[in-house]
C-alpha cells in the first residue's frame, strides 16, 4: 500500500488471522529501510484496532513522520505461523496511481530472501541437452555470451542467445546474474527481449533468450549508416517507445535506456533489453561499468550512473522514475536519427552535467526531421512533469508514421513562398500533449535566418506573429 498519510486504514482481512507488516519511508533522497515487523491479530469481535466481523476486517495503522511516502508491506501468517513469502512491486512516487485489480504489476526479485524461488516463480527451468551453443558473440557483465539452439519437445528447434555465469563466481554474483532473468520472465512484449529459461541445476548457469540477428542498436546503426529511410528510422524509435509504454505500466524503471541496450533482429524489430543493471546503478557502487569513457559513465556517491543517457535528478538526488527513462528515450531518439553517432559527443562527463544545467540540449542531428527534434526536446523538459509519457510519445510517433509528409521538414529547410501558399511547414502537430500544435517555423526563427530578426517587435506590434499572416503583408 501507498499512502501520503501518517496513517492508513487495511481493509479486507481475513478474522482470527496474524498479520505482520513492515513499513518503509520514500523522500527525495529515495527509499528507507524497512522497519522491523510488527504483528497484528484479527477476530470476529468489536475492537479499538481490529474490524467487525468477516466482512469489516481492518486495521488503522498509524506511523510518525510528516511529508513522506509511507510504503506499508503485509504478510498473512496462518495459525500455524508459517510464512509466506514477502513480494514487494516496484514502487514510482512521481507517478502515484490507483491501478485496476488485475493489472500485472513488477515485482523485484531482490525482495525475496531466496534467490531460487524468484526465478523458479518467474523463468522456466531448461535441460541443459536441449540447448547446442554454436559461437561466441560476446561478453557480458558474469561471463560469455553465445549464440546456439534450443531444441524442446514438441515444438521447433529456434536460435537462442545464452548467458553464462563464469566459474568461481560469488553468493551475490549468482543472485545479480539470477536476477535478470527473474526480472525478463515477468515481462511478455514484442518489443521486449523475450526469455526462454534458464539453466539453474547444473553447472555453468545460464540464461536463454531469443536471439538477436542484428546485436544491439547503436553498433548496427553506424554500420549501416545512412541506409535507412525516415519512415524506418521512426519505425525503430516507435517500437522502443511501445516497449518502454508496456514497462512503465508495469511500473517497471529501466534506468539503463541507451541505444547499446536495445537489441535488433533480422527484421529491424528493435527489442528493450539488459535488465541487470537497472537495480546496480542504483544500489551497488562496485559492479556497474569497468570503464568510463567508453560508456559514458560518472562514479557518483551511490554508484555509477552512465551520465550521458541519465536525466538530471537521476545524475543528482538518484531520482529514477518513468520520467527519467523518458529523457534517457529523447536520447535513444538522437542516437538513432544520428546513426549511432556518441552524444554530447568528446565533451567530458563534468562538462555534460554543467552543459545540462545551464540548459543546453543537443542540437538536431544531420537531417533530422523538425518534429522529431522537438519530440526529443520535450523528452528533455528539466521539470519531470513538463515530460511527455511513453503513452504520449507512442501516440505521436504513429501520428508521424501515418503523416509522413510531416516528416520532411529538417532544420536546414527555409520556408518558401510555394510552401507557405500550399501549406507545407505553416502548422504542424510537434506537441505531444493533446490538442496542442505550436509552429514549425516561427516568425523570430524566420527573422533570424535571413538576418532581420530586429523587426521582430516592429512586427509583432502590427500584428504579424504567424507566417501566414505575413503572406498578407505589402511593400505599403
Amino acid at each position: 500500500m501507498r499512502t501520503f498519510s501518517r496513517s492508513v486504514d487495511v481493509t479486507g482481512l481475513n478474522p482470527l488471522t496474524v498479520y505482520v507488516f513492515h513499513v518503509r519511508a520514500r523522500t527525495a533522497a529515495g527509499y528507507g529501510e524497512f522497519s522491523n515487523p510488527f504483528e497484528f491479530a484479527t477476530n470476529s469481535d468489536p475492537f479499538p484496532l481490529i474490524g467487525e466481523g468477516v466482512n469489516s476486517a481492518f486495521l488503522l495503522l498509524s506511523v510518525s513522520g510528516v511529508g513522506i511516502l509511507l510504503l506499508i508491506s503485509a504478510a498473512v501468517f496462518i495459525i500455524s505461523r508459517r510464512r509466506s513469502k514477502y513480494s514487494k512491486t516496484k514502487q514510482d512516487s512521481e507517478e502515484e496511481k490507483h491501478l485496476n485489480p488485475g493489472v500485472k504489476i513488477y515485482v523485484d526479485p531482490f525482495t525475496y530472501e531466496d534467490p531460487d524461488q524468484a526465478i523458479h516463480e518467474f523463468a522456466k527451468e531448461i535441460d541443459v541437452s536441449s540447448i547446442h551453443i554454436e559461437r561466441v558473440i560476446g561478453m557480458g557483465e558474469f561471463g560469455e555470451v553465445c549464440s546456439g539452439r534450443l531444441r524442446v519437445q514438441g515444438k521447433r528447434e529456434i536460435y537462442v542467445a545464452i548467458k553464462s555465469l563464469k566459474a568461481g563466481y560469488s553468493d551475490k554474483q549468482r543472485r545479480d546474474f539470477l536476477s535478470e532473468a527473474s526480472i525478463m520472465g515477468q515481462f511478455d512484449h514484442p518489443n521486449i527481449i523475450r526469455l526462454e529459461g534458464v539453466v539453474t541445476r547444473c553447472k555453468p548457469l545460464m540464461i536463454i533468450t531469443e536471439y538477436m540477428e542484428n546485436g544491439s542498436l547503436d553498433a548496427f546503426l553506424r554500420k549501416h549508416d545512412g541506409q535507412f529511410t525516415v519512415i524506418q528510422l521512426v519505425g525503430m524509435l516507435r517500437g522502443i517507445a511501445s516497449g518502454m509504454k508496456y514497462l512503465s505500466e508495469m511500473s517497471y524503471v529501466h534506468r539503463d535506456l541507451a541505444a547499446r541496450n536495445i537489441l535488433v533482429n533480422s527484421n529491424l524489430v528493435c527489442k528493450v533489453s539488459d535488465f541487470g543493471l537497472s537495480r546496480v546503478l542504483e544500489d551497488d557502487p562496485e559492479a556497474a561499468y569497468t570503464t568510463r569513457e567508453a560508456t559514458g559513465t560518472y562514479l557518483s556517491p551511490g554508484g555509477k550512473i552512465p551520465i550521458r543517457w541519465t536525466a538530471p535528478e537521476a545524475i543528482a538526488y538518484r531520482k529514477f522514475t518513468t520520467a527519467s527513462d523518458v529523457w534517457s528515450y529523447g536520447i535513444v531518439m538522437w542516437e538513432v536519427v544520428s546513426y549511432g553517432e556518441r552524444p554530447y559527443w568528446d565533451m567530458n562527463n563534468q562538462d555534460v552535467i554543467k552543459a545540462i544545467e545551464e540548459g543546453y540540449r543537443l542540437p538536431a542531428p544531420m537531417d533530422c526531421p523538425m518534429v522529431l527534434h522537438q519530440l526529443m526536446l520535450d523528452c528533455w523538459e528539466r521539470e519531470r512533469a513538463e515530460r511527455p509519457s511513453f503513452s504520449q510519445i507512442l501516440n505521436m510517433l504513429d501520428k508521424l508514421i501515418r503523416n509522413p509528409g510531416t516528416l520532411r521538414r529538417t532544420g536546414g529547410d527555409r520556408p518558401t513562398a510555394t510552401m507557405l501558399e500550399s501549406g507545407v511547414g505553416s502548422e504542424v502537430c510537434v506537441s505531444v500533449l493533446p490538442e496542442v500544435c505550436v509552429p514549425v517555423w516561427s516568425v523570430c526563427e524566420w527573422l533570424r535566418s535571413i538576418g532581420l530578426e530586429r523587426y521582430r517587435d516592429t512586427l509583432a506590434a502590427a500584428g504579424y506573429t504567424s507566417l501566414d499572416s505575413l503572406l498578407a503583408l505589402t511593400h505599403q
